[in-house]
């Protein structure tokens, strides 16, 4: 089962959020790529939170019925790669993604609006 790049994207965004990632950015790199279509790029604070986001992250799609191709960088969580074929996601911690910069290396591609979840409001019948 694979499910389309909107669901993709909002799965990974929010599971991102829950954990409070930080600059969550998502680029459309399929017209300058001939290797997946959509970058998700997240940072956390430290090794365990950027653990943690690749966990939830993980645990969300797998809901969704999405198993990665490959994780790279677990270990060391300076920069962890999740391999989802049509979308990779990239958590880093925030140096390493300074470093890196992949924003600017992949300037060319247009971000993605990322659409936030709606806010559940109380039922107007319930007090």
């Amino acid at each position: 089962m694979s499910i389309d790049r909107v669901s993709m994207v909002s799965a990974i965004t929010d599971a991102a959020e829950d954990l409070k990632a930080l600059d969550i950015v998502a680029l459309d790199v399929g017209e300058v790529s001939s290797f997946t279509d959509t970058f998700v790029v997240a940072s956390g604070t430290s090794d365990r939170h950027v653990r943690s986001i690749a966990d939830a992250i993980q645990a969300a799609l797998s809901e969704l019925g999405e198993a990665p191709l490959g994780v790279e960088g677990y270990d060391d969580a300076r920069w962890i790669l999740i391999d989802y074929s049509d979308t990779i996601v990239h958590v880093f911690q925030s140096e390493t993604r300074i470093k890196y910069d992949l924003e600017r290396l992949w300037s060319d591609a247009p971000r993605i609006e990322l659409v936030q979840a709606p806010v559940p409001t109380p039922h107007s019948g319930l007090q």
